[in-house]
């Protein structure tokens, strides 16, 4: 039993240990694992393997085999071994494992170990650093000219960083796709700034390049560049080597190739090769575009049946857009109609609605350029179209079709045939109804049948009470009533209806303004300035309102905005004298009182406050140029004659102004002011008709004085019969003669008057009056658009 050994009791179990992990097998670290790393990269993990149990083993490793423990062949220690021990094979106790771990805790994370070893450091001198940082500084260059593009900043300067980049890279075949990329943003950068020559180089490097795959569909945009410096001939031929590069697996690239090539012929006016191309892409693969093309080129050519034949393919194209009552909700639940009505405005319906209002002025077009063209008269044309446009897809543009046809009656003045044509959609629906009444309201107002166009105007409000321009056109007729306060709530309810109907806000303006309104006035037209920015009628009347509320400065503010809009109109220039002058600046005021006369020379009131300018300065002989011209214009008023006549007196020509009186009392004899200067200057220059001139003035003077007793009786005698409320016939008959004569004689002059004034024009009025009608013209154009 001595040699019996026995483990102590408070000894751990021999198997202690057991469960420890060997990091060896864990391939998740051998990243980490300095010596696996170490022998991947040499040839040191490339060595044969070592004989664990070599054919010649010495005694003393036999020996010392008991202190070492046996390694199994997956390098596990032996069974029993702990800490360097072998288990006994005496002992008693079975092979297990310690609740008390021996040796190394459990770590399966392998924490213990410490932080992981540092991450050998890059050589940024190396060729493929250098060649990474390369790479992303070119990168980073591109993204910069994209965006730089997209924000439309065309100056930026990145083209010479990326331009020397390319030619670093001209010799590396391993970037060729960076290469690429680098070249072709760099033509687009060129074609963007104009610099045609450079980018049409660098699209030559490109296409040249047999490294390029498929480079030569950007012979494309070459051609695209000589298309944009006219280079017609050269567009056409590489639009055609594009084309013959590209396979016909491409079909949608090769229409649009075709038709650039149909545009290019259409500018070098080879209609016939146009048609050509235009012809085979109806064939393959119609659209509405090539489809109004080809009517062109039919149309340039004159041939009525090919135009019919197009326009019948135009009409027939399909536009692959849903219809619209797929939008209309199946039920009232709330959620389904939210859902159904995001539909109805989300981006893809919006693109079908503009897809389809592009066809429509497509089709429109077509119809009005070829139905003078197609038949004998413009009628049966259109007749025709609206047959084939009935029978389509566009059923609902025939009755625009028609209303179109009356609008041609009209520019050929055939107002009898227009109202016809419009009369026939009485019965129709109510859209149509309320677009063909409305139009004929505006026609009666303008032929001042004002119960007609009261009457259409109804009309179309009832057919469509929220049509503007119906409330707009009754808002006139009740306008010409005097009825504003009326008129101003029909205007007010146009607004409601439509928001941006400017007809309506101009209208209304005019109505405050004829009302005495002026800070509404005032606002209308403010907010009409701020839709209609260079609308020169609407800054005509914020000056005039700022005229009438006592603000010159404003008013010649907003004046000289008109100016800078219509620089040649006479009018505006002249009330800008106007105000200059009742601002007492007389330089200013002459200034644009000449520019107007510059303008428009047959202006009395700028002729007059001319002459009057030279003669207050004492340049007599210049005004005399003005009064003459004045004379021409007025040949029956006297008061320029004198004007010249004494602008020779004050200049001290007495014998031209002599000459001149004397052959204006050749013509107007009784013309007691000429008699009078012929008198005085007859006695300055002692002359012999002074007695003549003075027996004359005399005459004139009493036959003067018995035409003013004459009027004074028959005025009183008038007023007496008036009072008295009953007279004879026979006083009837004296009254009637008496006041027959007082009309004659009040139209001559008298002592007083000389001569006959001229009728002094107010300019806001007719302006007035002139834009209230422009507002029902762009009213009727925008019920027919």
């Amino acid at each position: 039993m001595e040699h019996v050994h026995l483990a102590p009791e408070d000894e751990d179990d021999l198997y202690t240990g057991y469960n420890d992990y060997n990091p060896t097998f864990d391939s998740e670290e051998l990243d980490n694992d300095i010596g696996f790393q170490q022998a991947v990269r040499t040839s040191h993990g490339r060595r044969p393997p070592v004989n664990v149990f070599p054919s010649l083993i010495k005694t003393q490793y036999i020996r010392n085999l008991s202190r070492v423990p046996l390694m199994s062949s997956m390098g596990r220690p032996m069974t029993g071994a702990q800490d360097g021990a072998a288990r006994p094979m005496t002992a008693v106790r079975a092979a297990g494992y310690s609740s008390m771990a021996r040796g190394s805790a459990f770590d399966p994370l392998g924490q213990s170990k410490g932080p992981a070893p540092p991450l050998e450091s890059k050589n940024e001198d190396s060729p493929e650093e250098k060649i990474k940082i390369l790479e992303k500084k070119v990168n980073d260059l591109i993204e910069e000219s994209c965006l730089a593009q997209s924000r439309g900043d065309l100056q930026l300067v990145i083209l010479p960083d990326t331009f020397y980049i390319t030619k670093c890279w001209d010799f590396m075949t391993y970037y060729v796709l960076l290469h690429f990329q680098v070249l072709f943003n760099l033509a687009n950068q060129y074609e963007s700034n104009d610099m045609y020559p450079e980018a049409l180089n660098t699209y030559q490097l490109i296409v040249k390049n047999k490294m390029f795959n498929n480079a030569g569909r950007l012979k494309v945009n070459m051609a695209n560049i000589y298309f944009k410096q006219k280079n017609y001939p050269k567009a056409v031929k590489f639009y055609r080597m594009a084309l013959d590069q590209i396979s016909n697996a491409h079909k949608e690239m090769r229409i649009k190739i075709m038709q650039n090539i149909g545009m290019v012929f259409i500018r070098m006016g080879q209609y016939s090769d146009a048609i050509t191309s235009f012809e085979h892409i109806m064939s393959e693969s119609p659209n509405i575009k090539t489809g109004y093309n080809l009517i062109l080129c039919y149309y340039a050519i004159g041939d009525r049946d090919k135009m019919k034949k197009s326009f019948q393919k135009l009409i027939s194209v399909p536009l692959g857009i849903d219809e619209e009552d797929k939008y209309i909700p199946p039920n009232d639940e709330p959620h389904t109609n939210m859902v159904y009505e995001a539909i109805k405005n989300d981006k893809l319906h919006q693109m079908e609605r503009e897809r389809k209002a592009l066809a429509e002025k497509f089709i429109m077009t077509a119809a009005k350029l070829i139905a003078p063209a197609i038949e004998s008269t413009f009628a049966a044309g259109f007749d025709w179209c609206v047959d084939m446009v009935k029978g389509s897809l566009y059923v609902e543009l025939a009755n625009d079709l028609e209303i179109n046809k009356a609008i041609t009656y009209l520019r050929q003045k055939d107002f009898n045939q227009a109202v016809e044509t419009l009369k026939t959609f009485e019965k129709k629906e109510s859209r149509v109804k309320s677009a063909a009444a409305t139009n004929l309201s505006f026609l009666y107002f303008l032929e001042k049948d004002y119960e007609q166009a009261d009457r259409y105007a109804d009309l179309a409000m009832s057919a469509d009470r929220y049509n503007p321009s119906a409330l707009v056109n009754k808002g006139n007729t009740v306008f010409v009533k005097q009825d504003y306060e009326k008129a101003a709530e029909f205007f007010k309810e146009s607004l409601r209806n439509d928001s941006s109907c400017t007809e309506a806000l101009y209208n209304l303006g005019l109505t405050y303004k004829k009302m005495g309104r002026l800070e509404g006035a005032l606002d209308c037209f403010l907010k009409l300035h701020s839709i209609l920015r260079n609308s020169d009628q609407v800054m005509y009347q914020l000056a005039s309102l700022y005229e009438m509320l006592e603000d010159p400065h404003q008013a010649i503010e907003w004046l000289m905005q008109l100016i800078s809009v219509t620089p040649t109109d006479p009018q505006v220039l002249a009330k800008l004298g106007e105000l200059y002058d009742n601002e007492g600046d007389k330089s200013q005021a002459f200034q644009y009182y000449y520019e107007s006369f510059r303008y428009c020379p047959s202006n009395i009131d700028v002729i007059e406050w001319l002459g009057a300018y030279y003669i207050d300065t004492q340049f007599c002989e210049k005004a005399i140029h003005y009064f003459e011209r004045a004379g021409l214009i007025q040949p029956t008023q006297v008061k320029w004659q004198l004007m010249v006549a004494s602008c020779y007196r004050r200049s001290g020509n007495y014998q031209k102004a002599l000459e001149t009186y004397k052959d204006i009392h050749r013509k107007f004899p009784e013309n007691i002011e000429c008699l009078r200067f012929l008198v005085r200057l007859c006695q300055d220059l002692e002359l012999k008709e002074v007695q003549d001139y003075a027996t004359k003035l005399k005459k004139v003077e009493k036959m003067k004085e018995i035409r003013e007793q004459r009027v004074k009786s028959g005025r009183e005698g008038s007023a007496q019969s008036r009072r008295e409320g009953s007279a004879d016939s026979g006083n009837s008959g004296n009254s009637g003669r008496s006041d027959h004569l007082s009309t004659k004689l009040r139209s001559l002059p008298g002592s007083n008057e000389p001569y006959e004034t001229s009728p002094q024009r107010d300019i806001g009025e007719h302006q007035q009056l002139f834009f209230f009608w422009w507002g029902l013209s762009f009213l009727f154009c925008k019920t027919v658009l």
